[in-house]
């Protein structure tokens, strides 16, 4: 039986009739948990929100209720900032964009209700730049929240004051790194900073204790409010609580959205119960689970686990790719993360060469430069894999590719480095086969079509 999807989130997202518009989030129950929230202590709420176990959805799943704990309210002195992180760039990730699109003021309301917790009076939204309608949708759902004194002077008839902002990024994916984010909202080129000293939570915007957390993360926010931090602890599992937005594009037959309890189903479940199978009736390769940074996972493979049994005690496991479950800790045992959320499947048709140069081109593009092995290497790989992929490999690039990511990743400033580096680490190792096959000058190892192997026609151009 189908496992059902558990709408926190997105209940009312795609719903008929449902606009972004005050009066229908009013309608539904809009505000109410702001307001329910300005009855309690700001530091009950903290509190409730380290109960959810709540963990970040942006990328890293870091603790969100640790998070805000880093400032400690006694010592400081300084103002403190929030910022939403709406620079949703990762290659493969789409749930942000849906929120913001399709209900702002729920965004809104989380982040009043952090604010307020966190003792916070000026926060932004730093949206990705080619989000347009996207800030004009935030724009103006923040002028109607004003306007209903949701926001601004005195919110919903109390003495605490809380501003919101958006500011619209220029297209840079490493500005979804927090402290380039930061740096970029300060007015300058995003170089990301060196932590330490530069913890946003000490030493963040203006120099301040600044709060950075994700669209996702803040929604849920709210909802933590509503039904108390144990009972959202009891949605999903262990150590992986609540709900989680799953991004689903590549070769299945229905890609889209979708939101389940964390770890309530596997990759398996989701790929041919929700999605419908892969495309075509075609066979699964591989996955990349959470975004296209994190490790790709090869099909056939088994991945070693630890897994918790009803009685409490833990054992070993051993389970292939379409058993695992879809939460933080399964991922990061099987090598890989559940990162961004976006969940991209390719089926037994595609060239593992061609996937990985389409990868690397985007990061060469998007590294900022501040580092050397991350600026020199990330562009050495686009063009190894790029002559590799159009018939003009060495046989030495397979080893000459492995060895330059290995020399990126740990040696850089911010986890671009990782980022870049990961998925030449993993798609070399996994289908090493199919990358000397074209470092070799054999061409693709794709099933014969026709009789014939497709080999890759050499260019003119050098590289």
């Amino acid at each position: 039986m189908p496992i059902a999807e558990k709408r926190l989130i997105s209940e009312h997202i795609d719903q008929p009739g449902y606009t972004v518009d005050i009066d229908c989030y009013l309608k539904y129950g809009g505000y109410r948990d702001l307001q329910k929230a300005l009855t309690m202590k700001g530091p009950d709420i903290v509190a409730e929100v380290k109960v959810s176990g709540l963990r970040g959805r942006g990328g890293a799943g870091f603790s969100c209720g640790m998070k805000w704990g880093f400032i400690d309210p006694k010592k400081n002195t300084k103002p403190v900032y929030l910022i939403c992180n709406a620079d949703e760039s990762e290659p493969g990730t789409f749930k942000d964009r849906q929120i913001i699109y399709k209900d702002p003021h729920q965004l809104l309301e989380g982040m009043a209700i952090a604010c307020y917790a966190n003792n916070v009076h000026l926060a932004y939204i730093y949206i990705r730049g080619e989000f347009v309608l996207g800030a004009k949708i935030l724009e103006k759902a923040i002028a109607e929240a004003k306007a209903r004194r949701f926001l601004g002077k005195g919110i919903a008839g109390t003495k605490y004051d809380v501003e919101i902002y958006v500011h619209r990024g220029a297209g840079a994916y490493i500005c979804g790194e927090e402290t380039g984010l930061i740096e970029s909202l300060e007015g300058k080129r995003p170089y990301p900073r060196i932590k330490p000293p530069y913890f946003p939570a000490v030493l963040g915007l203006y120099m301040s204790p600044t709060i950075v957390n994700n669209v996702e993360t803040l929604c849920n926010i709210k909802h933590i409010v509503a039904m108390g931090g144990a009972a959202f602890a009891k949605l999903g599992t262990p150590n992986n609580t609540g709900t989680r937005m799953l991004c689903v594009s590549g070769d299945v037959e229905k890609p889209g959205y979708f939101e389940f309890e964390v770890g309530a189903l596997t990759i398996g479940q989701l790929i041919n119960d929700v999605c419908g199978g892969i495309k075509g009736g075609r066979q699964l390769k591989a996955v990349i689970p959470g975004g296209s940074s994190a490790k790709v996972l090869k099909a056939g493979e088994r991945y070693k686990i630890k897994s918790k049994k009803p009685d409490g005690t833990i054992e070993d496991k051993e389970i292939g790719l379409e058993d695992i479950p879809l939460d933080f800790d399964t991922l990061a045992a099987t090598g890989s993360m559940a990162g961004s959320g976006g969940i991209i499947v390719m089926d037994e048709t595609r060239d593992m060469v061609e996937c990985l140069s389409n990868i690397a081109v985007f990061y060469a593009h998007e590294s900022c430069g501040q580092c050397t092995p991350c600026r020199e290497g990330s562009l050495w790989m686009k063009k190894i894999l790029h002559r590799l992929e159009h018939g003009r490999g060495h046989p030495d690039d397979v080893g000459l590719l492995k060895n330059v990511a290995d020399n990126i990743a740990g040696k850089t400033i911010c986890a671009f480095g990782e980022a870049c580096a990961w998925p030449v680490q993993s798609f070399v190792v996994k289908f090493k086969n199919e990358f000397e096959s074209r470092a070799l000058g054999n061409g693709s190892l794709l099933p014969k079509k026709n009789g014939l192997l497709p080999v890759a026609t050499p260019k003119t151009e050098t590289v």
